[in-house]
C-alpha cells in the first residue's frame, strides 16, 4: 500500500465507525479546546489590560508616586511589612514633584487608596457601596474624563471647600434613572452635594466598573473623611517618550522631600501603567502554569482510550491483517498502517478541538469587551499534541498488529 492508501485507509475507518471514534476522541477534543479556548481568552484580557484597563486606572502617559505599589499583592509577608511602615506622601510631597515636573501636562492629587465606599442617596432612592474619590481638578485630565453634561470639578471647588460632586454614569444611571442628575443633592455620610457633572462611561472590566464612583474636591472629601489619609500623585505627560524623563525628576524630588541618603531604598513607588500590566502577566502566569497539568490529564485520557480501541480494532480485524499478510504485507506495513490510523485519528480529535476552542474564543469576543483571540503557537501546539498521542498510543496496538502470525489470523472467524 502506498501512503496514500494508508490515509484512505485510516478515513475509511473513521466513517465506518462515526459514533465510536467521536466518543474515543471526546478526550483530546476537550482538552484541545481548553487549551486553545483559555490561551485565546488569557491573550486577549492581556490585550485589554495593555490597551484599556491600565489606562482607564493610572491614564494614558501618566505616572504614579504612591505610597503603596500596585503589585502589593504578590508580595511576601516582610516586604509586606516593609510597605506598611512607609510614611504617607502628604501634600508637601506633592508640591515638591510639582515644582520638579513643570513640563508635565497635568498633576493631580488623589486622596485615600484604597478609596472609601459610601451609600450615596437622593430623595427616597440609595445607591450602596459607591467609591468616593477626593480630587484636584487636574485629576480629571489625569484620567481622560469626557463629561456628559454639567462641568467638571475647579481649583476655585477645592480651594473653598464646595460641596459639589463629578458623578460617573452608572452612579446617573442606577440613581437618577431618568431624571438629569445636574443641580440635584446627593447625600454621602452626613453631609449633601450638589451634582455639577456627570462624566462619560469608561466601561467594566471582569464586571468591575469604571463608572460607579463620586469625585469630590479634595478639601470637601478630607472635611468628611479626615485628612490622616495618604496621597497618590498622578503625572500625565504630553508624550510617552517623555515619562522616563518625568518619573526621574519626580524621583528626585521624593528622595530629597524624605531625605532619603544615596543608595537608601525609597520609601514610596513610581510607577506607570506598566506595573498595572506586570502586575496582570504575573496573575496570567500563574494560570498558565495551571494549563499544562489540565491538558496533560485530558492528552493521557484520551491517548490510553485510543489505545484501547486500537486494540479492539486489531482483534476485530485480525482476518484482515492475514488476508494482507498472505497477499505479500511485510510487518511493517501492517505497523505502519495501525500507527497512521491512531495518528490520524487522534489528529482529527485536535482539529475539532481547535475548532471548538476557536468557537468558544469568538464567543468570548463577542459577549465581552475581550479581543479574546486564537493564537497560531496554541493552533499548532494543539495540533501537535493531537499527532504525538496518536505516535506515542498508537505504538503498541501497530506493533501488536503487526506480529500476528498470518496463519493463526486467517483461521481466525
Amino acid at each position: 500500500m502506498t501512503f496514500a492508501d494508508v490515509i484512505l485507509t485510516a478515513f475509511q475507518q473513521l466513517r465506518q465507525n462515526k459514533l465510536r471514534s467521536f466518543f474515543t476522541l471526546l478526550g483530546i477534543i476537550v482538552s484541545v479546546t481548553f487549551l486553545v479556548a483559555v490561551v485565546a481568552i488569557i491573550q486577549g484580557m492581556n490585550s485589554y489590560v495593555s490597551d484599556s484597563l491600565a489606562g482607564a486606572i493610572v491614564g494614558q502617559n501618566t505616572f504614579q508616586v504612591r505610597r503603596t505599589p500596585i503589585q502589593v499583592g504578590l508580595f511576601n509577608d516582610e516586604m509586606m511589612r516593609r510597605v506598611q511602615r512607609r510614611p504617607r506622601i502628604t501634600e508637601s510631597d506633592a508640591r515638591a514633584v510639582i515644582d520638579a515636573v513643570p513640563q508635565a501636562v497635568a498633576i493631580s492629587l488623589q486622596s485615600g487608596f484604597p478609596a472609601p465606599t459610601a451609600d450615596v442617596r437622593w430623595s427616597t432612592r440609595t445607591l450602596g457601596s459607591v467609591a468616593i474619590f477626593g480630587v484636584t481638578s487636574a485629576y480629571q485630565v489625569v484620567q481622560d474624563y469626557k463629561f456628559a453634561s454639567g462641568r467638571p470639578l475647579t481649583d476655585v471647588d477645592v480651594r473653598q471647600r464646595q460641596a459639589v460632586a463629578a458623578i460617573g454614569a452608572d452612579v446617573a444611571e442606577k440613581l437618577f434613572e431618568n431624571v438629569d442628575p445636574l443641580g440635584k443633592p446627593i447625600r454621602v455620610l452626613t453631609a449633601t452635594y450638589t451634582v455639577v457633572g456627570v462624566i462619560e462611561k469608561k466601561g467594566r472590566m471582569l464586571g468591575q466598573s469604571f463608572d460607579g464612583f463620586v469625585l469630590l474636591p479634595i478639601t470637601t472629601f478630607e472635611s468628611l473623611f479626615g485628612r490622616r489619609r495618604t496621597t497618590t500623585i498622578s503625572v500625565k505627560m504630553a508624550t510617552a517618550e517623555e515619562v522616563a524623563e518625568g518619573m526621574a525628576l519626580a524621583d528626585g524630588a521624593m528622595r530629597t522631600a524624605h531625605r532619603l541618603k544615596p543608595g537608601q531604598e525609597s520609601d514610596y513607588s513610581i510607577e506607570t501603567a506598566d506595573a498595572l500590566i506586570d502586575f496582570w502577566k504575573n496573575l496570567t502566569r500563574v494560570l498558565f502554569s495551571v494549563i499544562p497539568a489540565i491538558v496533560g490529564i485530558g492528552i493521557v485520557v484520551g491517548g490510553i482510550v485510543i489505545m484501547n480501541i486500537m486494540l479492539m480494532s486489531v482483534g476485530e480485524r485480525t482476518r484482515e491483517i492475514g488476508v494482507r499478510k498472505a497477499l505479500g504485507a511485510r510487518s511493517r506495513d501492517i505497523r505502519r498502517q495501525f500507527l497512521v490510523e491512531a495518528i490520524v485519528l487522534a489528529s482529527v480529535g485536535g482539529l475539532m478541538g481547535v475548532a471548538a476552542g476557536w468557537g468558544m474564543a469568538q464567543l468570548v469576543a463577542l459577549l465581552s469587551p475581550l479581543p479574546a483571540k486564537v493564537t497560531a503557537w496554541s493552533v499548532m501546539l494543539a495540533l501537535s499534541l493531537g499527532a504525538g498521542v496518536g505516535v506515542l498510543f498508537g505504538v503498541y496496538p501497530a506493533s501488536r498488529a503487526a506480529r500476528l502470525d498470518p496463519i493463526a489470523a486467517l483461521r481466525q472467524e
